[in-house]
């Protein structure tokens, strides 16, 4: 199972850079970079929240779930 963050396909189409954003929210363009790019383990909620307000998005927008292709329901 994995979360993909899909930041940057939300970026693209509200056209606005990372740069940008970082700036219109407050975050470093590093932290921002390493989610964009899903190095990171965890997101605070104000941090989503933040980021879905300047980018008029949902959560779901940004996070994605992938439910591994070897796993099952059996798997439970």
């Amino acid at each position: 199972m994995k979360i993909r963050i899909n930041l940057d396909v939300e970026l693209a189409k509200k056209k606005m850079s990372l740069t940008e954003l970082s700036q219109r929210i407050g975050i470093s363009m590093t932290n921002l970079s390493l989610l964009k790019n899903g190095k990171v383990k965890a997101i605070r909620f104000s941090t989503l929240a933040a980021i879905c307000d300047v980018l008029h998005c949902q959560p779901g927008d940004i996070l994605v779930y992938e439910r591994d292709a070897d796993y099952s329901d059996n798997d439970k």
